[in-house]
């Protein structure tokens, strides 16, 4: 062998030492131009066979699921919407409580707006172009979301019709790269009349109507082919709250569908929430902050 050769085959080598890193990471990733989370307050994965909801039980049955997905603790609402937009937990992106304006302890790194890094800024800092859009009936979602870099920023006040067909406009009309939609119940009539009781999953038919418009709307903008829906929640309750380490409150739905996401496949892999933040932005190939610490859940894929 001469010595070209040899130096052609030392290339071919190196080259490929770092071509394999990135045939790893581009594997099973599906061809997906938008991306749909929805998410309700106070949805224990406990509920979900229960329940009488046709269309979140469609959407299983077409992807992935798990009913073993959990949040972190506390079991809150802030502390979990966090850590699902930002891909990281509450000692990192500092939301810690229930319901803080701001941040409880320091975030390790922050955005020019003050906060930690989310979904939303890192598709703005990498796809500049890209439509993002925020609808949210709690009030307390507008402290942890990046307002600045989302192109459509849209509170509802607790009004569920009202966000519902908010999302669905937005969709049909805008075709966001990524659609955050959240939901305030069953959250409320789990506090008002307790967990797991008739009025709880009297609540879950109406947040059922009110997913199928949603999805009716993907339908409708003619992306359904080419867009991912994930499903889940911040966390569970039991008797008439949350916030504590039982199962009822930490296991929440984790539901996936959409191009390359495997049907009827039942998802055994461990998933904590700020595994949604992670597996979005692998499916955008967007590239993480080195912040954060969630992991794509490419089995469902």
């Amino acid at each position: 062998m001469n010595i070209n050769a040899i130096l052609t085959f030392l290339l071919f080598c190196s080259v490929m030492t770092w071509v394999a890193p990135i045939q790893a990471q581009t594997k099973n990733r599906p061809s997906a131009k938008h991306v749909v989370l929805i998410g309700c307050d106070g949805l224990g994965a406990y509920a979900i066979e229960k329940a009488e909801m046709p269309n979140l039980k469609k959407l299983m049955a077409s992807g992935a699921h798990s009913l073993h997905a959990r949040t972190v603790l506390p079991s809150s609402s802030a502390v979990n919407w966090a850590s699902m937009l930002m891909g990281a937990g509450p000692t990192l992106h500092g939301f810690t409580e229930c319901c803080g304006e701001k941040p409880e302890i320091q975030p390790v790194v922050t955005t020019k707006n003050g906060l930690f890094p989310s979904l939303f800024t890192i598709i703005r800092d990498q796809r500049p172009n890209a439509t993002t859009a925020a609808i949210y009936s709690w009030g307390g979602i507008g402290f942890i979301i990046e307002k600045p870099v989302i192109d459509f920023v849209v509170p509802t006040h607790d009004k569920e019709e009202i966000t519902a067909d908010s999302a669905a406009i937005i969709i049909r009309e805008q075709k966001p790269l990524f659609t955050f939609v959240h939901f305030s119940e069953p959250d409320y009539v789990g506090h008002r009349e307790g967990h797991n009781t008739p009025a709880y999953y009297e609540e879950l038919k109406k947040v059922d109507l009110r997913i199928g418009r949603i999805l009716s709307s993907i339908q409708e903008a003619g992306i359904a082919d080419e867009t991912i829906v994930i499903f889940t929640a911040d966390h569970g309750g039991i008797d008439k709250g949350h916030g504590g380490k039982t199962l009822e409150e930490i296991q929440i739905p984790w539901i996936i569908a959409g191009p390359g996401v495997t049907k009827g496949k039942l998802i055994e892999d461990t998933i904590i929430t700020y595994d949604t933040g992670a597996t979005i932005a692998w499916v955008l190939g967007l590239a993480m902050p080195q912040s954060w610490r969630g992991l794509p859940i490419k089995a469902a894929f």
